[in-house]
This record gives C-alpha cells, structure tokens and sequence, in this order.
C-alpha cells in the first residue's frame, strides 16, 4: 500500500488573523448594541404604554355633540382625574363608550334650563360662548335640578344632538366614570 502524502497546511498570515479577529469583535460588538437598542425600545414603549393609560389617555372625538370646540377625528390627551371644574372638558365612560362632554354642574349645583337653552347654575345665567345655537334639545328630566351627591352633570355644546344629563339614559355621572379631564389638543382636523 502506497501511502499518499498529505500536502503541508499552509498556516494564516498574521495579517489575516488580525482581520479575522477584528471581524469577531465587530460582530459581537453589533450584536451587543443592537440587543441593548432593542431592549430599550421596548422598555420606552411600555412606559409610554403606562403613562398613556394611566395618567394621560389619548381618545380620538367621534361624533359632532361637542363641535364648534371640538370636531370629529380631533385626538385629545387627558389628564386621568376625577376632578372636575365648571366648563372644563372631560371624557367620561358610559356603556362601554367615551363620551366627551363640558362639565356643567357639581355636586349640590342646582341646575336650570329654560325653553329658549339658557342654562343657569345656582340661579346664575352660564356665559356660554362655545354654543352655537342655545335650545333646550331632547330633555327628559325636569328642572330645576340638583345634582347629586359625587356626580357631575355634563352637556355636549351642540345641545340640539347632544345626549348627556338631560337624559334619563345618561344622566349625572358619577366619579367613577370619569376617564380625565382634557388636557390639550394634539391633532385636529381641521
């Protein structure tokens, strides 16, 4: 038996070896920036995921019962409270839905409309500049009337369409389902 030889194993430069290795350093290098990149994406976005559900919720407005102020496809951001001023804007949940409404009346408030639309809070006539067209809309409870105890009583400005505390479906909200108050407008269409 003949024995074949082996042809001999010609051996790297040393040249080839520093590029090889520099090779690998990169590689692992990039492999470690990317991890470290994508581990902070993901720990900002599910802070930002929190902070949006928990403190400032973002609501798209549906709908005209709140127009001129606010029209449809406007993006809100709140500011997740349950307290509420006269005439602020706030997102309450009715039925599973957002309605956003103005606060109108607070506890002990003792609301009236008359039949032309005017509103009065404790005998005093409301300065509503945001209504375009004053009417009492479809009213199914009587004034005056005293807002319960831990609810607030709320209008949409297009009282004509609007359905809120006038009625008996709706009527006043209770704490618990303020979602916020408006906070300010980020996207509106204009």
């Amino acid at each position: 038996m003949s024995a074949k030889k082996k042809a001999p194993e010609t051996l790297p430069s040393v040249e080839q070896v520093e590029t090889e290795l520099k090779n690998i350093k990169y590689r692992k290098k990039f492999r470690s920036t990317l991890f470290s990149t994508i581990s902070i994406l993901i720990v900002v976005a599910a802070v930002a995921v929190l902070v949006s559900t928990l403190l400032f919720p973002v609501v798209q407005v549906a709908g005209s019962s709140m127009e001129p102020t606010l029209k449809e496809g406007d993006i809100l951001v709140l500011v997740k409270s349950d307290k509420v001023k006269h005439g602020e804007l706030c997102c309450v949940s009715w039925q599973n839905k957002s309605l956003l409404k103005r606060v109108i009346g607070l506890s002990g408030d003792m609301i009236d409309m008359d039949g032309d639309g005017n509103v009065y809070v404790n005998g005093e006539l409301l300065d509503e500049p945001y209504v375009e067209e004053k009417e009492l809309g479809r009213c199914e409870i009587e004034f005056p009337y005293e807002v319960p105890e831990d609810r607030i009583f709320i209008l949409g400005d297009q009282r004509g369409s609007s359905v809120d505390s006038r009625s008996s479906a709706i009527g006043c909200v209770g704490k618990d389902q303020i979602v916020g108050r408006v906070l300010f407008r980020i996207w509106s269409k204009k």
